[in-house]
Parts: C-alpha cells; sequence; structure tokens
C-alpha cells in the first residue's frame, strides 16, 4: 500500500516517495528548554512518534532516521537562567536550566511511550554549520552584515511565503517583532546577533555573539540529514515565520528547490474548548497531567482526533480513553502479538488516520472475543502494541487503576471473589447482594467471559 501525507507546501495529500528508501530521513523541531513542556507540545511529540513507527514498519528500522532537536539558546532561556537563579552566573545558570529542563522533556516523552529518535542534537554543538550557512548566503548575496549582526535579506528570494502564502501584509506584520533601524526591509530577519560580556556567545566573523532561533533548526538538519530531506514536521504555528525562514536560508544557502520534499503540522489543542493560558487557569503541563493520568491515556486521548485538526483536551475525553484502554488491557494486556493487523496499517498510511485507526482496533477487538478469535486477538495485541499500548502488564495497568481511588482493595477483591462464589453456586440474591455494595462504593463491575479458558472474569474500575 502506498503511504499518503498531506503536504503543507503543496497544500495537497501526495504518495510519499523517498529520496532514499535505504536511509529515510525526518525533521521535528523540538523544545526549547527553559520551561516544563505542555499538553499542547506533546501532540507533535505523539504525532511524529507514530510516523516514526510506520516509516520503521514499511521501510525497516535501521533504514529510518528521525531527527527531533533540543534549542538550548535562546532569549527565553536567558531570562529563565537570571530569574531562577540569581546567585549564579549566566552561563552556569543557563546550563543548570537546560539540562534540568531537558532532562524533564526526557522523562515526559518516555512517559508517553514515545521512541527515542534517532538523534536529539543541542543547538549549541552546531555553531561551526551556522557560521558556515551564515557565509555561504552572505556570498551568494542573500544575507547582509548591518551594525554586529547578519540579517537574511528576505527580497533576495522571489519565492519567499511560499509554505505559508500568507498575504504580504500579514507577513510584514510577523516579521515587525524584530523593529530595527538596521534592517534593509520589514521583513528581514536575524541570523546572527551580537552578545554582551553576560550574554552566552561564540566568535565569529562578524564577532562574539549567537545566532537566530530559525537558523539553528537549517543547521542541524543539514548537519544529520543532508542539504535536502524526506520530511519536514512541527507544530501549525511554526509554519510563519519559524518554517517560512528556515526553507529560506536552507535553499539559499544550498542552491536547492526544496530543503523537504513534505512539510507536516499538526493541528492547535485547547482545554475545555478555550485556548490553553496561564490566565485563564488551564495550563496543563505533560507533568502535572501525569499525576492523575497514565501516559498511555494521555496518549491515546491525542490519537482519537486526526493530526490535522484542532484537538480538545477534555477530561471528559480522557476519562473515555481509560475505560477504552481497561477494556482492551483487560483482553489482550498478557497477549504478546506478532504483528500489527494489515488494516491498522493502511489506516495509518492514509495520512496518519487515526481516527480510522481506532475503528479498525474496536472492530478487532469485537473479533478477537469471539470463540474463533484467537487469530483476530493476536492481531489486536500487535496492533496495540505497534501503536505504544500495552506497554505495561495488566497486574501494573489494574494497579494503577485502583490506586486511583481511595477504597480498600483487599476488601473489594474479597467481595468479588465472594460474589463469583455466590454465582457459581447460583446463590443469586446473595450475588446481588454483593453488587450492590460494591456500587455503593463507587465502583463499576464488568463481567465477561475469558476468551481463552470460558470462565467468567469480573474486574472493576472507580466510577469517575
Amino acid at each position: 500500500m502506498a503511504l499518503k501525507l498531506y503536504n503543507t507546501l503543496t497544500r495537497d495529500k501526495v504518495d510519499f516517495t523517498p529520496i532514499d528508501p535505504q536511509n529515510v530521513r525526518l525533521y521535528v523541531c523540538g523544545p526549547t528548554v527553559y520551561d516544563l513542556a505542555h499538553i499542547g507540545n506533546a501532540r507533535p511529540v505523539i504525532v511524529f512518534d507514530l510516523l516514526f513507527r510506520l516509516l520503521r514498519h514499511l521501510y525497516g528500522a535501521s533504514r529510518v532516521t528521525y531527527v527531533r532537536n533540543i534549542t538550548d539558546v535562546d532569549d527565553k532561556i536567558n531570562a529563565r537562567a537570571a530569574r531562577d537563579f540569581p546567585g549564579l552566573a549566566l552561563n552556569e545558570a543557563i546550563r543548570k536550566v537546560t539540562s534540568d529542563t531537558e532532562a524533564q522533556f526526557q522523562a515526559d516523552a518516555d512517559a508517553l511511550m514515545t521512541l527515542r529518535p534517532t538523534l536529539q542534537p543541542r543547538a549549541t554543538e552546531h555553531i561551526a554549520e551556522m557560521v558556515e550557512i551564515i557565509e555561504k548566503l552572505i556570498a551568494s548575496g542573500h544575507a547582509y552584515v548591518a551594525e554586529g549582526h547578519v540579517l537574511f535579506d528576505v527580497p533576495s528570494m522571489p519565492d519567499y511565503g511560499a509554505l505559508s502564502r500568507r498575504p504580504l501584509d500579514d507577513m510584514i506584520a510577523g516579521a515587525r517583532v524584530d523593529v530595527a533601524p538596521y534592517k534593509r526591509g520589514d521583513m528581514d530577519f536575524v541570523l546572527w546577533k551580537p552578545s554582551s560580556d553576560e550574554e552566552p556567545g561564540w566568535p565569529s566573523p562578524w564577532g562574539r555573539g549567537r545566532p537566530g532561533w530559525h537558523l539553528e533548526c537549517s543547521a542541524m538538519s543539514w548537519k544529520h540529514l543532508g542539504e535536502t530531506f524526506d520530511i519536514h514536521g512541527g507544530g501549525i504555528d511554526l509554519v510563519f515565520p519559524h518554517h517560512e525562514n528556515e526553507v529560506a536560508q536552507t535553499r539559499c544557502a544550498f542552491g536547492h528547490d526544496v530543503m523537504a520534499n513534505i512539510w507536516m503540522h499538526n493541528g492547535f489543542l485547547q482545554v475545555e474548548g478555550e485556548k490553553m493560558s496561564k490566565s485563564l487557569g488551564n495550563f496543563l503541563t505533560i507533568r502535572d497531567l501525569l499525576a492523575d493520568w497514565p501516559g498511555e491515556v494521555l496518549r491515546f486521548t491525542m490519537m482519537k482526533t486526526h493530526y490535522r485538526q484542532p484537538i480538545d483536551w477534555t477530561v471528559k475525553s480522557l476519562e473515555e480513553s481509560w475505560k477504552t484502554l481497561d477494556d482492551w488491557y483487560w483482553l489482550a494486556g498478557d497477549v504478546a502479538g506478532s504483528r500489527p493487523a494489515e488494516a491498522v496499517i493502511e489506516a495509518l498510511s492514509d495520512d496518519l488516520n487515526t481516527p480510522k485507526t481506532i475503528a479498525e482496533l474496536h472492530a478487532l477487538r469485537n473479533a478477537a472475543q469471539r470463540a474463533d478469535g484467537a487469530v483476530h486477538l493476536d492481531l489486536f495485541a500487535g496492533s496495540l502494541r505497534f501503536l505504544g499500548l500495552l506497554q505495561e502488564t495488566p497486574s501494573a495497568w489494574a494497579a494503577r487503576r485502583k490506586a486511583s481511588a481511595a477504597v480498600d482493595v483487599a476488601r473489594v477483591e474479597a467481595l468479588i471473589a465472594a460474589r463469583l462464589a455466590a454465582r457459581n453456586a447460583r446463590d443469586w440474591a446473595e450475588s446481588d447482594r454483593i453488587r450492590d455494595e460494591l456500587t455503593a462504593l463507587g465502583l463499576v463491575l464488568k463481567d465477561a467471559k475469558d476468551p481463552v479458558t470460558g470462565e467468567l472474569k469480573t474486574t472493576w474500575e472507580p466510577a469517575r
């Protein structure tokens, strides 16, 4: 089956054909490590993890290179370091902020059951590549030096704006964040800027300074994936100006028609119908959410909406996800699964159509519970594990669910055992009495036959 992906550059869904099937190359913009990652940051982490898994399945795990960068030089980092560690020298404070924040980000990403990218380069390790790109741009007439700054000359690129397709006035307004008298044009953007003695900086032909944000990704993708590569991903908020400026720098430095053949962008996230904001009190960090919800619940909730569509993050959706995963763990949690179902791969191959993928999972789950469902059960479990689900043992999952409720687990288990004994003795009145007692404790019971042994099994969960 052909892998089809929506290309922001061309505004249509296209067949994916890698430049080199022996080395499929994917770059995704990673975190700027100055603060805890929020649930909106988790969306591209999960989306492109699914793409990474799919590419590995289609082309072979050793033939896919996934690069997600770490931005560890940025004015926001400088400000956070000065605020949080006023007693330390700035460079020492910056190292502490970036190392601590990166470690937390990696822990969050691991808890979301994502695979580690092939490479996670840090911006500060690629200053030489940034300087080289700037030198190429100056030599070719696409950049100029002004008052210790180096700026990209936007009018020198006739088709600047092809990725975002924004009206000229919108692009000018977006670029005016950096208003400066030394700029030749309103849309020109910084490639290199001077650093004071108190700020982080590196020697360069234009004086001690530091790179512009956009330049960092151009340098890291070039270093690890080449002058052109297959797929570039990120959030929809990065299309302009970040990705537009990446395209400009890279294409003009190396003289190619494209930087990446396909550009993929995930949609925005809001919380309970509102834009996420600290002022509204609905700013949700991944770490805070993981204190209340398993990472697989967060992951599955994200998968229920197609990656290009806006997603409304709600408690109701999280609760529904947890209940669905409870059922899937009950049925397939102890099944290894040899491979994912072709229907699941086919759904994902249609531009990561996760809602269709989940529909296929429900169909597999129903087929697996039939008397002849052993093959379906294997495909069901294999599909879930392929998608980064069923990563815990059934007992660990059940313990997590039970720990979320303030109940006496030993008492509950004893009551369930007594109820099963009453049912086996056909003492329906006692069985019903115990069920009522468990319901009064705020629990929901689920009775079903084991698909292998045929024996009745009872699981429970807190009523949420």
